[in-house]
């Protein structure tokens, strides 16, 4: 992922720190039942990396394999695969039965629909991408609709007719890249738009581009793109400021969180990983599995 990337000489000089939510997401934590349980869920954005092999899947591991050895150790991905091709449903299924109970897929919308469509006359491909996805049953996880950078305000009343349109049963977040939807003024509308028709606002942590790290929840659910820098030292306090802010998600009785691990090279992925789901078990009193080979191989920092 190059969105938002920054060179490291320049990292040390970026505020990471996590803006404070405005008073709606305030209001909407405060309304929730402290008594619920939070659901968290940790992945990554891909499953056919060679470079895991030995770091994550077992030496000799075929590529064949990686997807079973990928939900053996992570729970759930963020599925950018669906964001290039419609995949028949055979090939949908395919996967599904290669991962095991409980293993959630979370698709990225087809990029013919937001990208060369922008969500215009794209209705047969929508019923098609969706008829696809379909055939996750109960393995699909929320999707999420990115908009490409040039995607502006000006297209709101697009994404709105666009949104209304879909399924009232599919859960989907909202990924907007362009500087004018984080406008205070802009910021408003758009909350109160997603918020009263119960779509979520996927939160973008990269370096380059702080707005999108807004910390707004329009439900009572989080999907968190969380872009490291190649296992830089200021990687981890960023995830030390996350745990920080899952507590305290956690205390007011958010009902999920789905975060979603990237680097700009993935091959370091897995260890980033390793590192947050070790602090967020330590602090949250969560239970993630640490993928095997990693348990065994990292060191405790």
């Amino acid at each position: 992922m190059e969105f938002g990337k920054v060179e490291p000489d320049l990292l040390r000089s970026v505020d990471h720190s996590l803006p404070e939510s405005s008073f709606k997401t305030k209001a909407l934590l405060k309304s929730l039942k402290t008594t619920s349980k939070t659901k968290v869920h940790f992945g990554c954005a891909k499953w056919g990396r060679k470079e895991w092999v030995g770091l994550v899947y077992p030496p000799k591991t075929k590529a064949d394999d990686f997807l079973r050895k990928y939900s053996e150790n992570f729970a759930c991905i963020e599925l950018n695969a669906t964001f290039y091709k419609i995949y028949d449903e055979a090939k949908i299924k395919e996967w599904d039965e290669a991962t095991g109970k409980g293993f959630l897929f979370c698709p990225k919308f087809y990029q013919g629909i937001t990208h060369y469509h922008r969500l215009n006359n794209c209705d047969e491909l929508t019923t098609s991408f969706l008829r696809s996805i379909s055939a996750f049953d109960k393995k699909r996880g929320p999707c999420f609709l990115q908009l490409p950078n040039n995607f502006t305000t000006k297209k709101f009343a697009d994404l709105q007719k666009y949104l209304l349109a879909l399924p009232k049963d599919l859960e989907v977040f909202v990924e907007l890249r362009h500087t004018d939807w984080f406008t205070t003024n802009f910021r408003d509308e758009l909350y109160d738009f997603l918020s009263q028709n119960k779509f979520g606002w996927v939160i973008t942590d990269t370096s380059g581009r702080r707005d999108c790290v807004h910390t707004e929840l329009t439900i009572p659910k989080a999907f968190i793109r969380f872009v490291g820098n190649n296992i830089h030292s200021t990687d981890f306090p960023r995830i030390e400021s996350w745990i920080k802010q899952i507590k305290v998600w956690q205390r007011t009785g958010i009902r999920e969180i789905f975060f979603m691990m990237h680097q700009h090279d993935e091959k370091n992925t897995p260890i980033i990983s390793e590192y947050l789901i070790r602090r967020l078990n330590e602090e949250c009193g969560l239970k993630i599995p640490v993928p095997a080979l990693l348990k065994k191989k990292i060191v405790k920092r």
